[in-house]
């Protein structure tokens, strides 16, 4: 659906949310037309409230956006256009290290990234880790020369 005000209220975002598993370097991607909404990070008490008196950063006008998540803890999103948060259009995500299975006690600092990636919806998982092709290679390398010295002694 994207980053838009959902028919069914809040609990669209709940929903989606419910079925995810955030951890630090996931990017969350809000697909959201520029001038129609924008996305502000704020702390518990705004998201709560529908406001942006403890906003976190600037607030984001152009979309889509990609919000690199870089700490642990739960992150609190809104729209700040008219009356969409208090129609709905919020979202509140618990974020994992890679190492826990609980949130930490980190501050949440998100870092904008380019219009790439999925709509929301959906999270662009961190890249993958470097790849394995040096251990192959050594270990092909390490059979050579096992069956290079039982030939030659």
């Amino acid at each position: 659906m994207g980053w838009t005000v959902p028919s069914n209220g809040a609990v669209a975002y709940t929903n989606w949310a419910a079925g995810k598993t955030f951890r630090v370097g996931d990017i969350l991607v809000f697909n959201f037309a520029t001038d129609r909404h924008d996305m502000q990070q704020v702390e518990e008490t705004s998201f709560d409230g529908c406001n942006s008196q403890n906003a976190i950063g600037a607030a984001i006008m152009t979309g889509p956006t990609n919000i690199t998540l870089n700490s642990t803890d739960d992150h609190y999103f809104i729209c700040t256009i008219g009356t969409h948060c208090q129609g709905g259009q919020k979202l509140e995500i618990s974020v994992f290290d890679d190492s826990t299975s609980t949130p930490g006690t980190n501050p949440p600092t998100p870092s904008v990234d380019g219009p790439t990636g999925s709509v929301l919806g959906g999270v662009v998982p961190p890249p993958p880790p470097p790849s394995s092709l040096t251990t192959v290679l050594a270990s092909f390398v390490l059979s050579l020369s096992a069956i290079a010295f039982a030939i030659f002694h």
